[in-house]
């Protein structure tokens, strides 16, 4: 089945075919007949199957249909609410991409940066927000943001949005918009707690799924190092450069491990660069941007990266360091191996993860291949030490609130084609900087 069968507009379709896609993707081949249709959906996929184009497209078309009641009335009609700035930027770009041939306005509301060009596009009018919770809520404090006219709401990575501290903000924004709309809420898994939001948010939903929850991709290789903790900065140099290894995504626990094996690397002779969120967002885009044009062979990156990285056939992942969370070790998987390309997933494990490896494998309902690298044998005399956990920052208050600690921030980098048949802009991911912006 192709585009032109789902009833888009021939405007949505010239943007398609530009970037060379034809086929949907099975969660855009099931979610875009009942958003065309102005039910509420909760639609839930793997990462990498191109949930984005499942409710922009969708969204464009309805909007179009009547642009006698956009900008003139200075009140965004649709908006998407995403949990981190990177994912914003990338969802934006995906509106703009794909409604390029439609008199329709999107703006993309994010912290880090200053507000001021954001409240200009607000007063100007805009059909379409995408914006991060925190952020949006100082643009309505300010009164730059009137959310009365909103028709249609999407929560785009409903699960992360929870895990990282946003249900106040969220209940708060969903007060602020009229009852009668179209809500969609896409994810690429869906809790209990998430299911209680739909249920208090959603009427008469269809509810989409076409992969099991944290089902990690087919098509990602996964294997298993078992390596000292203190050899596996060498190690991870060995086989990069006996692989030849030229894009590679590394996910470390902590900040600071980001930053320091970044510098090994570099010192190693391999261009690395670190990403985590006490970066300046300007600093996260311009590592993200350099990654994906191969000016840096090696991304760093804590967990604010699990959900985040959109890239065209990225080829390798290596988990340095077993996330605290099994979920997570698939979402970092998920960055490789999307829309149906082919990836690999390495993890560097001491004696220390056992258990946490343990409860990965016991996720994925099967044992991970082991493969031992000939002089990086583990020494069996030494005894495992406690892992320390990540400690959630504490948050500035918005003005009026009490301080409280939350996760969050940062996500995904713009869209890039996966597979050529459909447009796959992704999903996005992760831990959070503690600024107050997200």
């Amino acid at each position: 089945m192709s585009f032109s069968s789902l009833g888009l507009r021939a405007e949505i379709l010239k943007s398609i075919a530009r970037q060379g896609y034809d086929t949907p993707t099975p969660i855009q081949l099931q979610a875009i007949p009942v958003a065309l249709q102005g039910r509420d959906l909760m639609a839930a996929a793997q990462t990498g199957t191109g949930k984005t184009a499942g409710f922009t497209l969708p969204i464009l078309h309805r909007l179009s249909a009547d642009t006698s009641l956009s900008v003139k009335r200075f009140k965004p009609r649709a908006l998407i609410l995403t949990p981190t700035r990177e994912l914003a930027v990338q969802v934006h770009e995906s509106v703009r991409t794909y409604g390029a041939h439609l008199p329709l306005r999107a703006t993309a509301i994010y912290g880090g940066v200053s507000m001021g060009p954001q409240t200009k596009a607000l007063k100007a009018g805009t059909d379409i927000v995408v914006a991060t919770p925190g952020r949006l809520l100082d643009h309505v404090n300010e009164r730059n943001a009137d959310l009365s006219g909103v028709e249609i709401l999407v929560l785009d990575e409903a699960d992360r949005m929870l895990d990282m501290g946003f249900i106040r903000d969220i209940r708060r924004i969903l007060s602020l918009l009229p009852k009668k709309k179209q809500s969609l809420l896409f994810s690429a898994t869906f809790s209990e707690e998430i299911r209680g939001l739909a249920h208090g948010l959603l009427v008469d939903p269809i509810s989409v799924e076409v992969a099991r929850r944290n089902a990690p991709a087919e098509a990602v290789a996964q294997t298993v190092y078992p390596v000292d903790r203190v050899r596996k900065k060498d190690l991870l140099v060995k086989l990069i450069q006996d692989h030849g290894w030229h894009q590679v995504l590394v996910f470390t626990r902590t900040k600071h491990g980001a930053d320091a094996l970044a510098r090994h690397l570099d010192k190693s002779g391999i261009s690395a660069a670190a990403l985590h969120g006490n970066k300046t967002q300007n600093a996260r885009q311009r590592a993200l941007d350099d990654f994906k044009r191969l000016k840096v062979n090696v991304l760093v990156a804590t967990d604010i990266a699990a959900r985040g990285i959109d890239i065209d056939q990225l080829p390798q992942v290596v988990n340095y360091e077993l996330p605290n969370v099994p979920e997570d070790y698939v979402h970092r998987i998920g960055r490789t191996g999307r829309a149906g390309a082919e990836g690999a997933a390495v993890s560097l494990v001491c004696i220390d993860e056992a258990k946490l490896l343990r409860d990965v494998e016991k996720l994925l309902k099967r044992p991970i291949e082991k493969r031992v690298e000939p002089g990086f044998e583990p020494d069996p005399s030494i005894r495992p030490e406690p892992i320390q956990k990540p400690r959630a920052p504490r948050a500035s208050p918005r003005p009026g609130e009490p301080s409280r600690k939350t996760l969050g921030a940062a996500g995904r980098a713009h869209p890039a084609p996966g597979r050529r048949s459909a447009p796959k802009p992704g999903n996005g991911a992760t831990r959070h900087s503690g600024t107050r912006h997200h």
